[in-house]
């Protein structure tokens, strides 16, 4: 672990990496800046965690990967304590899971390793700003999975007419058995076929089942 004081008016950043290659390459690309100070470097997410507290940095660069605390976790503790300090994901892993879980623990911004030096650079002044920093790759998968259609889900009633249906009953005979009218059935059907795109009843329970949305019987 690391650590310098660092010039006032700049960046100050800390760099947690548990690859010492890596991380030594990260300070390298930052310290030609003028307008950023790397005031410290951590191996692992603990070590990150109290060098925030012992300088409260403006930034921390976190890895995601890191024995004894790894780089979410890192940003949660630091994210929920006393200091401003942001944290901006600098790995190599761009994975829905991971993204989703860096930025519900607190993250500014997620970026890849395969950045150049002043993407780099750039994203330590945004971030240490508080805006929001996202490798092109990691904001093509957000926007993907935002116009991603939302799964169909069924109301409880749905599902009870749906099941008559896949049992082989009428329409006539699912208004007996769930006590409902004839037309009140259609009327659960018709809302079925629109939230599983399809025309017809036997289509209809196969993509259920398929989506997992009822149970087989039998």
């Amino acid at each position: 672990m690391n650590r310098v004081t660092g010039a006032p008016g700049r960046v100050r950043v800390v760099v947690a990496d548990d690859h010492t290659v890596m991380r030594a390459g990260v300070v390298a690309l930052l310290a030609d800046d003028p307008t950023i100070d790397v005031v410290g470097e951590a191996e692992d997410g603990r070590a990150a965690v109290a060098l925030v507290e012992e300088l409260e940095p403006d930034l921390v660069l976190m890895d995601l990967r890191m024995p004894v605390l790894d780089g979410t976790s890192a940003t949660a503790e630091i994210v929920a304590g006393r200091t401003r300090t942001r944290v901006l994901i600098l790995t190599t892993y761009d994975t829905d899971a991971e993204i989703e879980r860096a930025v519900e623990a607190g993250a500014v911004g997620y970026l890849l390793k395969d950045a150049t030096r002043g993407q780099l650079v750039d994203a330590v002044h945004s971030a240490s700003r508080g805006e929001t920093v996202l490798a092109p790759r990691v904001a093509a998968r957000l926007v993907a999975r935002m116009r991603r259609p939302a799964p169909a889900t069924l109301t409880r009633r749905e599902v009870d007419v749906l099941g008559a249906v896949a049992d082989g009953l009428s329409n006539v005979e699912i208004g007996r058995r769930l006590v409902i009218t004839e037309a009140t059935v259609k009327t659960h059907l018709l809302r079925v076929f629109a939230k599983l795109d399809v025309s017809d009843r036997t289509h209809a329970v196969v993509t259920a089942l398929e989506l997992g949305l009822l149970e087989r019987r039998g």
